[in-house]
């Protein structure tokens, strides 16, 4: 019987929320930490929520559903800086310290006298979800919401009106929201307080927060278990997300646009030494929380050009997955394209080693953006339909390998009841189906006959979206914020040169250069996206820059206090909590 392999890929990440510190207030609403600073700097405050709201409903509802399907295997992907945040909250739990607004405020016994800006912080973060699904759904909740609106017709003095038995209810509300399908089934309290509706005092919330805590601190090694009895692959990205062929040369961007405008600066300073740190570090904090280096690895954004996976495969890494625009791409030219060349794996001769996988797009953009309109039985139903319909297409006894990668936490919110429905069906039909196995990529590249792989003449530089790079450069304000890092990394090189910095500042330093390296930044730049949320990016971003010179022991350049986007600068008036979730 012809048998077709699936392996699912859920990529979990968020980039690096925290504001890491600048004590000394600049006019233009950034701060300036210089060589007079304090020798101490406080802790980080978490200037966005989305890690452990994140945490509390989609990582620990992903885990939840294969912990119910046994039988299931899968890849998941985490990537450190991700894990990094997840463990500081798990901290801020135990110590009962927090450094998020909405934690700190959910743990405040008395909410009737916080202060106006307390207040603008829940108004503008309390109703940001996906109202159809996580608020629509809850007439309590809704009708928060719809006081709020009233008071939006009047002046801003209306909001005085709300009473702190008002806040109280509402930041309840928003956090139980933001709990998974699965612990509301199985956790008496979150049942107890839905069922409550409103009233919610002190010693509820004390309970709420508690019961998070429990959730984030045992989400890692809830997925460490999953790994240790083989049902899941953990697998990484290089540390805080970067895009690394761009990192290591702008140029790459043109292998698939060739008339993509680039960044003033020629090349990033240094970019093949960083991209190798981001690989070192990713593998080492693997290893050491989950006992050894990953096997493989989902680079940031799936973007791959030749020199990075040459870098991959000389760190070990024995197989990386990519979008199939990229596959297409690197296909071109070299006779018809097979429709079928995603069902299989690659090699790339000048990797040695590795195994290149290529994501099914069409398959994987259905669960990612169409499915959560559909009945979820109807939605798991056409999807085992369209693999039985690869696997019947396949010719003699060939095997096919179907990739199917997505976010691990964005699609669900769209989703009813965050999905649950969904994947207890498509879950349920998979593991009783005859001629489709689940599996992990090390599973197919270790069994006694391994899938037999193309062999690609070359790769052309892309990722998964649309295979090329223009989501991160080309465009002014993208290009503006690369030159932004150029500049500060010439710096970083000649302050690390000049030997005054100790081995403490410039593991800061490296560090911080890190957070500043991130792919996410440049993914917010553009005024396709709410103004909101690039006002949130633009203004945390340029913060990082300044911190990264300031621990340079040098003073932040003034251009920094100016927006990359326009009209950034108007949007960023009010809390960076009100940015639209990412």
């Amino acid at each position: 019987m012809k048998q077709l392999d699936l392996v699912f890929l859920w990529h979990m990440h968020q980039p690096d929320y925290r504001d890491h510190g600048a004590p000394l207030k600049v006019p233009g609403g950034m701060q300036r930490v210089g060589a007079d600073a304090p020798a101490k700097e406080p802790s980080a405050e978490f200037v966005l929520p989305w890690v452990y709201l994140h945490a509390m409903k989609d990582y620990v509802d992903m885990a939840g559903h294969l912990e119910r399907h046994p039988q299931i295997r899968c890849v998941v992907n985490l990537v450190p800086v991700l894990l990094d945040q997840i463990e500081d909250y798990a901290q801020q739990f135990a110590s009962g310290r927090f450094r998020d607004p909405l934690l700190r405020m959910l743990a405040t016994p008395d909410l009737e006298h916080i202060g106006e800006a307390d207040r603008q912080v829940l108004l503008g973060t309390c109703f940001r979800s996906n109202q159809s699904t996580m608020l629509a759904p809850f007439p309590q909740y809704k009708r928060l919401h719809d006081i709020y609106l009233l008071l939006t017709d009047e002046s801003e003095a209306a909001y005085s009106y709300l009473s702190g038995a008002y806040f109280s209810d509402l930041l309840t509300w928003y956090h139980l929201a933001w709990t998974g399908e699965t612990e509301r089934r199985r956790n008496p309290l979150l049942a107890k307080l839905m069922s409550q509706g409103e009233g919610y005092d002190a010693d509820d919330r004390r309970q709420l927060l508690q019961c998070i805590g429990e959730l984030v601190a045992g989400l890692i090694p809830r997925w460490r278990a999953l790994a240790e009895r083989g049902q899941v692959e953990l697998s990484s990205t290089p540390q805080t997300h970067p895009l690394s062929p761009l990192m290591l040369d702008f140029r790459s961007a043109r292998e698939s646009l060739p008339d993509a405008p680039l960044p003033f600066s020629a090349a990033y300073p240094g970019g093949r030494s960083r991209v190798l740190a981001h690989i070192e570090a990713a593998r080492a904090s693997h290893a050491r929380r989950f006992g050894a280096p990953p096997a493989g690895m989902w680079p940031a954004e799936g973007a791959v050009s030749e020199e990075f996976v040459k870098h991959l495969a000389a760190a070990g890494c024995r197989w990386i997955a990519s979008g199939e625009g990229v596959l297409k791409n690197s296909l071109a030219g070299s006779g018809p394209t097979d429709p079928r060349a995603a069902y299989r794996p690659w090699r790339l001769e000048q990797a040695p080693g590795l195994m290149l996988f290529f994501r099914d797009e069409r398959l994987s953009d259905l669960i990612g953006f169409d499915y959560a309109k559909w009945h979820g039985r109807d939605a798991a139903q056409h999807l085992v339909l369209q693999l039985e319909a690869i696997l019947d297409a396949a010719a003699g006894d060939e095997t096919p390998v179907v990739s199917i990668i997505l976010d691990g936490e964005n699609a669900w919110e769209h989703y009813p009841y965050n999905g649950y429905y969904f994947f207890d069906d498509l879950y349920g039909l998979l593991a009783k189906h005859p001629r489709i196995r689940t599996t992990t990529y090390s599973t197919l590249l270790t069994q006694p006959t391994p899938p037999v792989a193309g062999k690609l003449p070359h790769l052309t530089a892309g990722s998964w979206v649309y295979g090329t790079l223009s989501t991160w450069i080309g465009d002014k304000a993208k290009n503006r914020g690369w030159d932004l890092l150029c500049e500060a990394k010439q710096s970083c090189d000649r302050v690390l040169a000049s030997g005054r910095l100790d081995a403490a500042q410039i593991a800061a330093v490296e560090a911080q250069l890190a957070i500043c390296e991130s792919s996410d930044w440049f993914w917010w730049f553009g005024d396709y996206h709410p103004s909101a949320a690039v006002a949130s990016f633009d203004s945390l971003y340029r913060r990082n820059l300044a911190r990264l010179y300031s621990l340079l022991q040098l003073e932040p350049p003034i251009h920094l206090e100016t927006p990359i986007c326009a009209g950034s600068e108007s949007a960023t008036g009010g809390t960076m909590l009100r940015a639209i979730e990412s």
